[in-house]
């Protein structure tokens, strides 16, 4: 048994959504050193050059805002005038509202539900074909969706439409799993907890203040979340199939609640 190269991604093409910022950054950072040429999707197409800027020649940038079915299918057009295959999709782009239930609006409700779980299958259907064409039996396609650990626990916000899109996500990749396996592409999810990000201004923020209340007593960081990633992503990973992965420093396993006995 050889483990040296477990973990490489040499010659692997991967695409990321959500990836000029946060944890899809940390994403692509992770697979681009382990050898990867990676491309990386958001709306802002300034702050994917950026990013591009900074994690070097191969890391390309294809903006494209793929909330809706249509821009899904413009992402995998964009994606085939670049390459014939795609080994590694990771769907990441996400979006969360949080209003009082009184209030929670419609529109808080279907951007959510849109970003969170329309789009993974969508922009996965419609790079089906790429997915297919670089993989086999030895050497598996992977999607890797991200989700949170708010599909597993709630959270002290008013976030309905967040914590049912997780939830909805993380079974739908079992979903997407059973019948990808068929095409020797297997489908998983990592579920964080807190990391620093635009979209946990709490960790990013008020890291110190949040890190007490989590078992590991840290919130997550960089190597955290690329190295899970990296773990699916590579030979390490293929036999791993439709599992969520929680990378949260104990919250959902090991967190012990406040004894009401006495």
């Amino acid at each position: 048994m050889d483990t040296t190269n477990l973990f490489r991604l040499d010659g692997r093409v991967a695409l990321i959504t959500g990836g000029s910022r946060g944890i899809g950054k940390m994403i692509a950072a992770g697979f681009i050193a382990q050898g990867a040429k990676v491309y990386i999707s958001s709306r802002k197409a300034a702050a994917c050059e950026e990013t591009v800027a900074e994690l070097g020649p191969n890391c390309i940038a294809l903006p494209q805002d793929v909330s809706t079915v249509a821009g899904c299918k413009a992402l995998a057009a964009q994606f085939a005038e670049h390459e014939s295959k795609l080994d590694i999709l990771v769907n990441n782009a996400g979006a969360a509202w949080g209003v009082p239930f009184e209030e929670f609006p419609e529109k808080g409700w279907d951007k959510v539900m849109d970003l969170n779980v329309k789009s993974p299958f969508f922009l996965t259907q419609a790079l089906h074909e790429a997915l297919k064409a670089g993989a086999s039996h030895e050497r598996p396609g992977k999607v890797i969706n991200i989700t949170s650990i708010d599909g597993l626990r709630l959270n002290p916000w008013e976030t309905y439409s967040y914590h049912a899109s997780k939830s909805a996500l993380i079974y739908l990749t079992k979903r997407m799993a059973a019948r990808l396996i068929q095409d020797s592409i297997n489908v998983t999810s990592i579920a964080p907890g807190a990391f620093a990000s635009e979209m946990n201004r709490a960790a990013r923020d008020h890291g110190d203040s949040v890190a007490q209340g989590i078992p590991a007593k840290r919130i997550g960081v960089d190597e955290d979340m690329a190295g899970a990633a990296i773990f699916l992503a590579s030979r390490a990973g293929d036999y791993v199939v439709g599992d969520t992965i929680v990378v949260d420093g104990g919250l959902v396993n090991a967190a012990v609640g406040t004894s009401i006995e006495g």
